[in-house]
């Protein structure tokens, strides 16, 4: 690299849970250009994940649906960021998502080889999966030279989302939260698909052990997960649901971030909520079936992964393809409530 930026860009991931361990690189970026800028170019979704990451100036919103192309489109929100930026930092591995960056006629252009993108990107990184086996090795990796050794995860500076007193209460307030018992957060839901969703019922059953011992339990996630959160809520005893609220559907990610900062643990799926409650420092129990934590585990040092590593996982599918979804449904809750409570003797 021919001089010491005084802006970057980074082209941003479209999942929550790949935003999140972006962080990684912008840490490693802030960590070589102490008094660098640092943008992301990513969908407006992506606000509130950034608007909390110290490392990051200012999040432009990529004005663009998933999948479209919109070539014009992307030509001139690329030309309207010429002469800001000295280096850019491609995530994702699409040709699209190096179009703005090219148009943007930045000096250096960093990605992994990707779809074609020879032209589009002026630095090509060749990506060996077995060499980089982690995501956030391969989002720091780009901030590297090329012939730099792999970055070990104890050499990576963890994903640390940041939130402020004011906007944490003012989350609490407008979902009539309090602190009267100790919160349990959990995050039943999972975008990519129900191989990756512990069961309702043990969920429920870990729901039902933490107001048994003097807890409250906030439910997490999108509209599509308040059917299960409604679920979770009806298969506790009479008496505990009044200590169960249901948050999925109900709040913006925002919100979500600010709540799931005050809670004092939280059990969840693998999904971008889990990576957010990691990121958060909150003591973390991950559930794993369909997927593997061997590629894009949740990091920070008060997590448990739990998960049974049957024969036929990790097969990474949206549904069971064998109809039974044995490494979920045979994960018993027990193993959840003993992960939660070793968490807690290491806290005290």
């Amino acid at each position: 690299m021919s001089q010491t930026p005084s802006a970057i860009l980074v082209v941003g991931p479209s999942w929550v849970g790949d935003m999140v361990m972006a962080q990684t690189l912008f840490s490693e970026l802030r960590r070589q250009y102490p008094d660098c800028a640092i943008d992301v170019l990513a969908p407006a979704w992506c606000r509130p994940l950034l608007s909390r990451m110290p490392e990051v100036r200012e999040a432009l919103a990529l004005p663009f649906d998933h999948g479209d192309l919109k070539l014009g489109e992307r030509r001139a929100l690329g030309k309207s960021l010429r002469g800001q930026y000295q280096h850019c930092y491609v995530l994702p591995n699409s040709l699209k998502s190096a179009l703005v960056p090219w148009a943007a006629k930045i000096p250096t252009r960093i990605g992994w080889r990707g779809e074609m993108r020879y032209g589009l990107l002026n630095d090509v990184r060749t990506l060996d999966k077995a060499r980089y086996p982690l995501m956030v090795q391969r989002f720091v990796a780009l901030a590297l030279p090329v012939d730099a050794p792999v970055p070990l995860l104890d050499e990576i500076t963890a994903p640390h989302l940041e939130v402020d007193d004011a906007s944490r209460a003012q989350a609490m307030a407008a979902h009539g939260l309090a602190f009267t018992r100790p919160v349990l957060g959990l995050c039943p839901g999972a975008e990519f698909g129900p191989a990756k969703r512990w069961p309702e019922q043990h969920y429920a059953a870990v729901a039902q052990h933490w107001i048994d011992h003097g807890g409250q339990v906030w439910i997490f996630g999108s509209g599509k997960d308040q059917p299960v959160a409604n679920d979770i809520v009806a298969a506790l005893d009479d008496s505990a649901r009044e200590h169960a609220t249901v948050l999925a559907g109900k709040t913006s990610l925002e919100e979500a971030v600010d709540l799931l900062s005050a809670t004092n643990a939280v059990v969840s799926n693998d999904s971008g909520l889990m990576h957010i409650a990691a990121a958060l420092k909150r003591p973390l129990v991950a559930v794993y079936g369909s997927t593997s934590p061997g590629f894009t585990p949740p990091l920070g040092d008060r997590v448990a992964v739990v998960r049974l590593g049957l024969e036929c996982s990790p097969c990474f599918e949206r549904e069971c393809p064998l109809g039974h979804l044995n490494c979920l449904k045979q994960l018993p809750p027990s193993q959840v409530i003993d992960a939660l409570q070793q968490l807690e003797t290491a806290d005290a």
